[in-house]
């Protein structure tokens, strides 16, 4: 199935929910790598480039997953999941879709206000042009500062929507992991509720 269903992901939401999230640990690494300052410069330029083109590939699929997000419907909370759990998942979703848009803007901006004016070449295939900032040391810094606060509530946040989700896959034996790993979950597939024990979650967006 690649679109949603009443209670289930589709393909399209899977992939690029765990594309999206292993770009993310892919950047958070490359970030903490490039920023030690005893690397020999051909290798922190190297890493400095990586990271520019895994952003760059993080904010095309963070658009498309915030479009999909918005024009997809979107399935069912899991059985017994409390209408606060239910709200407070939906406002992370948002929150998370929104970081994964400004983050990589604001590192794009880092590179555009640079004094430095070094290209940003997309994995030495195409050069990424600056956006239209000011060049200077204090935009720089301003920009830098917010990128890597971003991250830092962005990386917070990503620990949290893993924590949540192992507590209610593998404690409570709801199946909110499990119908992010593949495609097709049904109801019946959650673990058994004897009846009249949960009571259906309020419906509305529960993006992953």
């Amino acid at each position: 199935m690649l679109r949603n269903g009443e209670n289930d992901f589709g393909i399209v939401t899977i992939v690029l929910h765990w594309t999206i999230a292993l770009l993310v640990l892919g950047l958070m690494v490359v970030g903490f790598a490039m920023r030690r300052i005893e690397l020999d410069p051909a290798l922190q330029f190297s890493l400095y480039q990586r990271h520019k083109s895994l952003g760059f590939t993080a904010l095309g699929l963070a658009l498309l997953r915030a479009i999909w997000w918005l024009t997809e419907r979107t399935p069912r909370p899991v059985p017994g999941l409390h209408p606060f759990e239910h709200a407070a998942a939906r406002q992370t979703h948002r929150i998370l879709i929104l970081l994964g848009i400004i983050t990589p803007l604001a590192g794009w901006a880092v590179a555009s206000a640079s004094t430095l004016n070094m290209p940003s070449l997309y994995f030495n295939i195409i050069v990424i042009p600056h956006l239209p900032l000011q060049q200077s040391d204090s935009a720089e810094a301003f920009w830098a500062l917010t990128h890597a606060l971003l991250a830092y509530v962005m990386l917070a946040l990503v620990a949290i929507h893993i924590a949540a989700a192992i507590y209610h896959q593998f404690v409570r034996g709801e199946a909110v992991l499990i119908r992010m790993l593949r495609s097709g979950f049904r109801r019946s597939d959650a673990a058994p509720v004897e009846a009249g024990e949960a009571s259906e979650a309020v419906a509305g967006r529960n993006d992953p």
